[in-house]
């Protein structure tokens, strides 16, 4: 699947989870797709970003996916009357959120050892 990421959601990637900004966005895309397979519903997007133009990407990537996966989130763009880029960079926000609430330390401030 085609992939396309802001500024804000690369920055994110990168405080929280290291540089590999396509292993970040895969791991958001999991964990994500893992609770719509268990039957929770997702954070609903905000419907005020439906109406913003598109924003410049600061990355756009191919990301390899399992078959199942990209399948729930195809089903999930559809019901939420969004694109799959759409959805991707929702989830990586979501994700990054959970990370913050949980108090997980970020990647870049963690001790090298």
């Amino acid at each position: 699947m085609r992939v396309a990421l802001g500024k804000f959601a690369c920055s994110g990637i990168e405080t929280q989870l290291g540089d590999d900004i396509a292993a970040g966005t895969r791991t958001a895309l999991f964990h994500y797709a893992r609770k719509l397979k268990a039957g929770r519903r997702p954070i609903v997007p905000p419907r005020f970003l439906a109406d913003q133009r598109p924003q410049e990407p600061q990355a756009a990537f191919d990301l390899t996916v399992d078959p199942e996966t990209e399948a729930v989130l195809e089903q999930e763009a559809l019901r939420q009357r969004m694109t799959l880029s759409q959805l991707v960079a929702h989830t990586v926000m979501v994700y990054l959120a959970e990370l913050e609430f949980l108090g997980v330390a970020p990647r870049a401030s963690a001790p090298q050892g």
